[in-house]
């Protein structure tokens, strides 16, 4: 246990509190939970840029880092969908769920072959969790409201989606020659 670890692990107890705040219906709740969500955002660079620094990387690091990623922003996006139930949000947010679940098991499959590395993190899948979480935050920011701040989040929930579909067809394509060869 490392410090990178122990902020990795502040994420996954943030996702509770940011949750419970976005069932709160009051002025104010939302801002916070935008600010927790914002400070989980903090310690996702914090904690890989310390490893790195510190060269405290490890193998439970490297698996919890992305799991606590793709927890809060699950749980965040469902979460909106709940509190605001048109298609505008529910369509993005299942897009990008979808995805998460999709790509996950591709890059699980792809290690059980030993090939984990032909689905590794591209240069898409970083801008596409930058509008991403840039969008999460300001719809968490302006929930209670529902002004512009939070429709140019849902706009850019939209820009994630097609980033999201995107950067899932290209993970399949690199994947496909190895998922296409018949195994007996």
């Amino acid at each position: 246990m490392n410090l990178p670890i122990w902020l990795t692990l502040f994420r996954l107890v943030l996702i509770p509190f940011v949750i419970g705040l976005m069932f709160v219906r009051l002025p104010g709740f939302d801002v916070v939970a935008a600010i927790l969500f914002g400070l989980a955002l903090a310690t996702d660079w914090l904690d890989g840029h310390l490893a790195r620094r510190w060269n405290q990387t490890s193998a439970f690091g490297a698996f919890l880092d992305p799991v606590a990623d793709k927890l809060i922003v699950c749980a965040v996006l469902v979460m909106l969908v709940y509190r605001d139930p048109h298609w505008f949000v529910a369509l993005p947010a299942s897009i990008i769920v979808g995805r998460e679940l999709t790509v996950s098991a591709l890059r699980e499959w792809m290690a059980e072959l030993g090939q984990r590395g032909v689905v590794s993190v591209g240069s898409l899948g970083k801008y596409k969790t930058a509008v991403q979480m840039l969008a999460i935050f300001l719809m968490l920011f302006d929930l209670f409201e529902q002004q512009w701040i939070y429709i140019s989040g849902v706009v850019l929930l939209g820009i994630s989606a097609a980033l999201t579909l995107w950067s899932m067809l290209i993970y399949l394509r690199q994947a496909w020659p190895t998922l296409s060869i018949e195994r007996r």
